[in-house]
């Protein structure tokens, strides 16, 4: 029987769940289409997208820092001033996205070429790197604005939006891939293009529902330089905490180009086409178990700016015991599914076992994944920021030496999956536990 504290975690995790599942599918409809362009085309997109999700998960700040600043100040009970600083967050979002173009778009092929694959494999990755920064302000404004309604606890509007854009890049992605009609086949980059066109069109939705709330309670639309620079201060920690996650996924992605280089029985071209669909697979439950770290952020965020400490600790031994159950779901099916799963992304059949190999590893892995999600998002919420910045450079001098290690000893793929299923998520575990057992990041008040 669910309890009053259960339904509101599903209240906000459900919603948040089939957006979250919504988002990287973005990613997935491209490396299910560009895998049938051939096996090249696919290793030249999960280069590009490691570079192109670091870009964009250093400002993950924008969705998690707004989503905890806003909960707090709702549960102060200061609707205005909550969504002034909303408004702070999607300006800041704008400015971020034309200097992630500026630096972004010219420096698209010595980003890819850095990891080190074949000529052709690189020029296919800049390709597509280049045209997705286009996208680089919508693709912000989305994560802000998102942010906003879920620090609103809507979680709703940006499942709507998320489910309209998705279908909308599956059907640009197969029109301008392939072709159809008037309009030329652009192979790789009709990928990226459909992806640019299809997120803007949601961030313009979202931007929308935000500006009519604040209308409707008095905020200014305005840009505000103050405020701007409030959320980038704000936001400084987080940075340096998303720093540290992506550096350690941009290191497992060096150590898989090394493995394939060194040879694991297997062509260069296989081995980072493997790596690249069990990364955005792994990207995809991470998303899904991420659901109740955004329900988590957003109630521990107006709980503490309610003063309410005793509810906190409460919801958050419930969110955790949900984190551990939902891993345990999906581990469950993607293990029940990695022996077909690779055959609906490739044709390629020499992928299929090495996929299927490190899907298994990551299924075992998740029920510690859900711990992991669930507290980075409760101390998120709390605003813990410093703490999660200095954890992750912690956990990153962990790891960064044993996956390297292993890419050079045993050079296989499914040794790198293992390093990073239980040594970066266990030391992140580690380091996580260790401060939700203690008082320190339960601040409450507006501040």
């Amino acid at each position: 029987m669910l309890g009053p504290r259960d339904r509101e975690i599903l209240r906000l995790a459900v919603p948040a769940f089939l957006a979250l599942v919504a988002e990287p599918l973005y990613l997935l409809a491209d490396a299910a289409i560009v895998g049938h362009l051939g096996t090249a085309e696919l290793a030249g997109l999960g280069i590009a997208a490691v570079v192109l999700q670091t870009f964009v998960g250093l400002c993950v700040f924008l969705a998690y820092g707004t989503t905890a600043a806003v909960a707090r100040l709702l549960g102060a009970g200061d609707l205005r001033r909550a969504l002034d600083q909303g408004i702070d967050g999607i300006w800041l979002a704008v400015l971020l996205g034309v200097l992630v173009m500026a630096v972004g778009i010219p420096l698209s092929r010595p980003l890819v070429a850095v990891f080190g694959a074949g000529e052709a494999v690189t020029d296919l990755g800049a390709t597509y790197l280049r045209v997705s920064l286009l996208g680089a302000v919508p693709l912000l404004v989305m994560l802000a604005a998102t942010g906003v309604l879920r620090g609103l606890q809507d979680v709703t509007t940006p499942l709507v939006v998320a489910i309209a854009g998705n279908a909308l890049n599956v059907v640009l992605n197969l029109v301008l891939v392939f072709g159809a009609g008037p309009v030329p086949a652009l192979g790789i980059a009709g990928s990226a293009l459909g992806s640019v066109i299809a997120q803007t069109l949601s961030a313009l939705a979202l931007v929308v529902v935000v500006a009519r709330g604040a209308r409707r309670h008095g905020a200014s639309l305005r840009p505000r330089l103050p405020g701007i620079r409030a959320a980038g201060r704000a936001g400084v920690p987080l940075v340096v905490r998303t720093l540290t996650l992506r550096a350690a996924l941009i290191v497992t992605t060096y150590a898989a180009t090394l493995t394939a280089v060194r040879g694991t029985g297997a062509d260069e071209a296989v081995t980072l086409a493997a790596h690249q669909l069990a990364a955005t697979l792994w990207g995809f439950l991470a998303f899904v178990l991420d659901a109740i770290a955004i329900a988590a952020q957003a109630l521990t965020g107006r709980s503490l700016g309610a003063g309410d400490r005793e509810g906190t600790r409460d919801t958050t031994r419930r969110m955790v015991q949900w984190g551990v159950g939902s891993g345990v779901v999906t581990g469950v099916l993607l293990a029940a599914s990695s022996p077909w799963l690779p055959r609906l992304f490739t044709p390629d059949a020499s992928v299929h076992p090495l996929l299927t190999a490190a899907l298994l590893v990551i299924a075992l892995g998740q029920p510690l994944a859900g711990v992991v999600f669930v507290l980075d998002g409760v101390l998120i919420g709390a605003g813990d920021g410093v703490y999660l910045a200095w954890g992750g450079l912690a956990v990153l001098v962990v790891y960064a030496p044993v996956v390297l290690g292993l890419a050079l000893l045993a050079p296989h793929l499914v040794a790198v999956w293992v390093a990073l299923t239980f040594v970066f998520m266990g030391a992140r575990a580690v380091v996580l536990l260790r401060r939700a057992r203690t008082d320190a990041w339960m601040v409450t008040g507006a501040a």
